[in-house]
């Protein structure tokens, strides 16, 4: 059975405060990009197999998100082994969320696979357990995003009639070098209030606090954004914690 584990882009992202468990409240909005993909396919087998191309993924194999997926549900039910391939199209340390996509499809792929008749609902709790934006995933459609990332509110936002030009520049943000020069602080205009704006004006009140340490360090990435508003770009950011840039066009 094969599945497109699909990016997403954040339209805004405020790092509002730490936690005392160690990770950060954020807000954000979270909108899928299903024309930016991994190919995930995943079959029964004699033996618990997992292989990958494409994008080259840092750390052991037994590491990978995707494993992490099945044994977390092999813990609570009966699953026989599987064979996975995860074909990496989404580049690695981009913010585009293409690994969390991974292992929630993962998850959902085995729920098919096995007949396990989990609910979106309970599928979203095991996401949770892999990482903050796994959850999205599950659903797949447009939220602000608050608490870890992790929590949602579904709100109506159609980007269909827009061009979404994405761009990687090659540089591998790492999360702890993206939270390193952030201050957290409360947002003078909520991400939830600017997403309500005409897009026009998104580029004034929509802000990704990540850019402002990230920028001065990899000026490749701002030239990115900066580009994107010389072709008439609507609204351009770095999306996540970096190193991929969106620009919003009219078509």
């Amino acid at each position: 059975m094969i599945e497109f584990p699909n990016a997403k882009i954040n339209l805004g992202l405020n790092v509002i405060e730490k936690r005392t468990d160690g990770y950060h409240n954020i807000e954000s909005f979270f909108y899928p990009v299903f024309d930016v993909f991994d190919v995930l396919e995943i079959v029964k087998s004699n033996e618990l197999n997992f292989t990958s191309s494409g994008y080259s993924i840092p750390g052991e194999p037994k590491n990978n998100l995707c494993l992490r997926a099945y044994q977390l549900l092999k813990n609570e039910f009966s699953l026989a082994p599987v064979s996975i391939h995860l074909h990496k199209s989404i580049p690695i340390g981009a913010g585009l969320g293409g690994g969390s996509s991974d292992a929630a499809f993962t998850l959902k792929l085995l729920n098919k696979i096995f007949e396990l008749k989990l609910s979106d609902s309970e599928l979203i709790e095991y996401a949770r357990k892999l990482g903050s934006d796994c959850a999205f995933f599950i659903k797949n459609s447009p939220v602000y995003a608050f608490e870890k990332g992790d929590e949602f509110e579904s709100v109506a936002l159609d980007l269909s009639n827009y061009d979404i030009k994405i761009e990687y520049p090659n540089i591998h943000i790492g999360t702890a070098e993206a939270y390193a020069g952030v201050t957290p602080k409360q947002s003078v205009t909520s991400v939830k209030e600017a997403i309500h704006l005409p897009i026009s004006e998104w580029r004034n009140v929509l802000k990704n606090d990540f850019e402002d340490s990230i920028f001065p360090n990899h000026p490749q990435i701002k030239s990115v954004k900066e580009k994107f508003y010389s072709e008439g770009a609507l609204y351009a950011s770095m999306t996540g914690s970096g190193s991929a840039v969106f620009g919003i066009f009219k078509k």
